[in-house]
C-alpha cells in the first residue's frame, strides 16, 4: 500500500502542472486575467492593420470590437481591458492554441485541414486570391506569370491556391516567400518580384493606403475562393456560440452594413452580391 502511495506522490510531482491561466474556459480565464487578447496582424488592411497613430484599426476589428462588448455583458465586467498581440501568417494559429491570444481577428481563411488546430466562428468575408503588379509591368492574370517572379505570404491558403494554379496552367513562374504583405509589396516595389498575391481585399487594402497608389494594378482574374472567419479556441463552444451570437446579430439587423462601409465603402458604394448573400445565409436565427 505505501509503495502506491509513494508511486501516486511520484506522478503528481513528476506531473505537468497546469496553471490557472491555462485552466478554465476562455470566458473564465477572461473574467479572471481582466482583459480581452486580439490577435491581429499589422499589414493586412482593410480586415487588419495599424492606423496611422499605430492602433490597430480594420473591418475585423470592428467585428472583434462587437465582440468584446458582449463579453464584458456576459462576464458582468463593463471595466474589461482589451489587449491586441501582433501575430504573422505562421504562428497565428498556434498562438491561439498556446492561449497566447482568446481571439484571432484578421484575413484568415477557414479551411477543414485549419479546423484541427482551431475553431472558426460564422464566416466574416469572401474573397479570392489575386495578384498586384505595377502598372509599368501590368500582370493581369496567372497566364502572364510565365517566365516571372510572384512573392506571396508563407504559412498563407495563397501560397497553396498560387502554386495549384501555377501547375494547371503549367507556368515556369517563380515562387518567392515572403513574411509579410509589407514585405511582399517592397518586392515588388523594388522589382525584386513581378507580382504579389494574395486575398484580393488585402491588395486592395494595401493599394489604397500606400502613399502612391495610382502606380499598383490588381488583376481582376481570382484563381482561388477565400471564406473569411474568426478563429478561437477549439472545443470552447461558450465562447465560439458568444461570437456566433454577436456577428449573426449584426448580419441580421443590417449594422454590418456601416462596418463594410466604412472600410469598403470607398471600393464599393454597395456591398457585393456574393457577400451580401454571405451576410444573409449566416443570419442564423436565436
Amino acid at each position: 500500500m505505501k509503495y502506491a502511495f509513494a508511486f501516486a506522490a511520484l506522478l503528481f510531482v513528476f506531473a505537468p502542472q497546469i496553471s490557472a491561466e491555462e485552466a478554465g474556459s476562455t470566458l473564465e480565464r477572461i473574467s479572471q486575467s481582466g482583459k480581452v487578447r486580439i490577435g491581429f496582424r499589422e499589414s493586412e488592411p482593410p480586415m487588419s492593420f495599424l492606423d496611422e497613430n499605430k492602433q490597430p484599426a480594420g473591418y475585423s476589428i470592428d467585428l472583434c470590437k462587437r465582440i468584446v462588448n458582449e463579453v464584458k455583458n456576459k462576464v458582468g465586467k463593463p471595466d474589461l481591458g482589451v489587449e491586441y498581440v501582433p501575430v504573422t501568417a505562421a504562428n497565428r494559429f498556434q498562438a491561439v492554441a498556446n492561449h497566447d491570444v482568446d481571439i484571432l481577428c484578421g484575413a484568415t481563411t477557414k479551411t477543414l485541414a485549419r479546423g484541427e488546430l482551431v475553431d472558426f466562428t460564422q464566416l466574416t468575408f469572401v474573397t479570392g486570391g489575386s495578384l498586384l503588379s505595377l502598372k509599368s509591368n501590368k500582370v493581369s492574370g496567372i497566364s502572364e506569370l510565365q517566365g516571372k517572379k510572384v512573392s506571396v505570404g508563407e504559412g498563407t491558403t495563397t501560397i497553396e491556391s498560387l502554386k495549384r494554379a501555377l501547375k494547371e496552367a503549367v507556368s515556369d513562374a517563380q515562387v518567392v516567400p515572403v513574411v509579410s504583405a509589407a514585405e511582399g509589396v517592397a518586392a515588388l516595389e523594388a522589382g525584386k518580384v513581378d507580382a504579389f498575391a494574395s486575398d484580393q481585399i488585402v491588395l486592395i487594402g494595401l493599394v489604397v493606403t500606400n502613399e502612391s497608389p495610382e502606380k499598383f494594378g490588381i488583376a481582376g482574374e481570382l484563381f482561388s475562393y477565400e471564406p473569411f472567419a474568426l478563429a478561437v479556441r477549439r472545443n470552447d463552444s461558450e465562447f465560439r456560440l458568444l461570437t456566433d451570437r454577436v456577428l449573426s446579430q449584426l448580419y441580421r439587423s443590417g449594422q454590418i452594413t456601416p462596418i463594410y462601409s466604412k472600410w469598403l465603402g470607398g471600393l464599393s458604394d454597395e456591398v457585393p452580391n456574393l457577400l451580401e448573400a454571405m451576410y444573409i445565409l449566416n443570419s442564423t436565427p436565436e
